[in-house]
């Protein structure tokens, strides 16, 4: 018995590990961004090549992982998915008894490093609402919605408990996206979204003080220019003193100088309007969108429920970190902890973000292929 086994599973490894699952366009694209990336971090942190090095360490595990996933057939990866959602749900249960932080528990100390397990949930969440969706008619009825809503709102609300409410809307997207990309009537959209606004006096009430203070100080923050108004009225003066050709690479003065807050983190894309303008802006903006619609071509062109719905709602939600951050940076959205992706430093959130991309290359790789 365990020689057929042994078997079986070497010729399952020489099938994955023998035939080309790149998909290059999508491979050129996050490469030139993590190129971007380093090179920005080099400038925003001043030089330091330990935090170049060790993003670019990132990097590297992360696009291995890469190589290995985008191997595996998406039918397994089904299969996986339950275990998969399971387990990242059972970390974020652990980071409630043993997590910790700066200020909130959202990191579980591995010793070697510190790990955020709720960066999984940005995968494992839309990989498990595709697992339930995939055997059943579609579009999905209430009765399936609101399934769906009990698989998001369970991850999401341990999220939320760190406190991390940034991740926990990012978490709950993923999950919708993909139940969006499902074929839902444009009238229960509605009819939830009405629902979801509803709800935003009761959920106020329920918000920690500072998460109160950073969405007043969106409105005027003005008002505390020298407490929770800094780091939006910092942010904006460095992307307007950019100008349309920016300062040039290493000569931005508001992170040099220590004006300007979390510089080569949350608001490194401040840093990058400063020394590269708008005609930089633009096109980051524009490799960012590239790298989105391949994502929804991929998404177009598989051939079950399952790899359709996950790689359209990896895609979305890949457009939902870009935008998020923009308009925190930009003063148009409330100052929450979303990293700007492959450009920010970070290490479990750049290696989550490129072992989706693995799940994609795994797509577009079995896309003729029937499960």
């Amino acid at each position: 018995m365990i020689t057929v086994l042994y078997m079986r599973w070497r010729r399952f490894v020489r099938r994955v590990m023998t035939r080309p699952r790149i998909d290059m366009p999508l491979a050129i694209g996050l490469l030139a961004l993590a190129l971007v990336g380093l090179v920005t971090l080099y400038s925003a942190g001043n030089g330091n090549l330990v935090l170049v090095g060790g993003q670019a360490g990132r990097f590297v595990l992360g696009g291995a992982l890469l190589l290995l996933i985008s191997r595996i057939p998406p039918s397994v990866l089904r299969n996986w998915t339950p275990w998969l959602y399971a387990g990242s749900t059972a970390l974020l249960v652990l980071v409630v008894l043993l997590g910790e932080g700066r200020g909130a528990d959202r990191w579980l100390n591995l010793g070697v490093m510190r790990f955020q397990p709720s960066e999984l949930l940005k995968l494992t969440m839309p990989m498990m609402v595709a697992w339930y969706l995939h055997p059943r008619q579609l579009p999905p009825s209430w009765k399936d919605m609101a399934a769906v809503a009990v698989l998001i709102a369970i991850p999401v609300s341990l999220i939320a408990k760190q406190p991390d409410l940034g991740t926990a809307v990012l978490v709950a997207a993923a999950g919708l996206f993909a139940l969006f990309l499902a074929g839902m009537a444009w009238w229960r959209i509605g009819a939830l979204a009405a629902a979801v606004a509803g709800m935003i006096p009761l959920a106020w009430h329920f918000l920690h003080q500072y998460q109160r203070d950073r969405w007043l100080t969106l409105l005027n923050p003005e008002s505390d220019p020298l407490g929770n108004g800094w780091h939006i009225i910092q942010s904006q003066i460095a992307v307007g003193s950019g100008g349309i050709f920016g300062k040039g690479w290493q000569h931005s003065t508001q992170s040099r100088l220590d004006f300007l807050p979390e510089h080569t983190t949350d608001f490194i894309f401040a840093v990058f309007s400063e020394e590269f303008g708008l005609v930089g802006v633009a096109a980051l903006i524009a490799l960012y969108a590239f790298i989105v619609g391949r994502c929804l071509w991929i998404a177009m062109e598989a051939r079950d429920t399952y790899s359709r719905l996950l790689a359209g709602a990896i895609g979305m939600g890949f457009f939902v970190y870009v935008f998020v951050n923009g308009g925190m940076v930009a003063g148009m959205l409330p100052v929450v902890g979303v990293p700007l992706p492959l450009i920010s430093y970070g290490g479990t959130s750049a290696v989550t973000l490129l072992v989706g991309f693995g799940v994609l290359m795994s797509i577009h790789a079995h896309r003729k292929m029937h499960d």
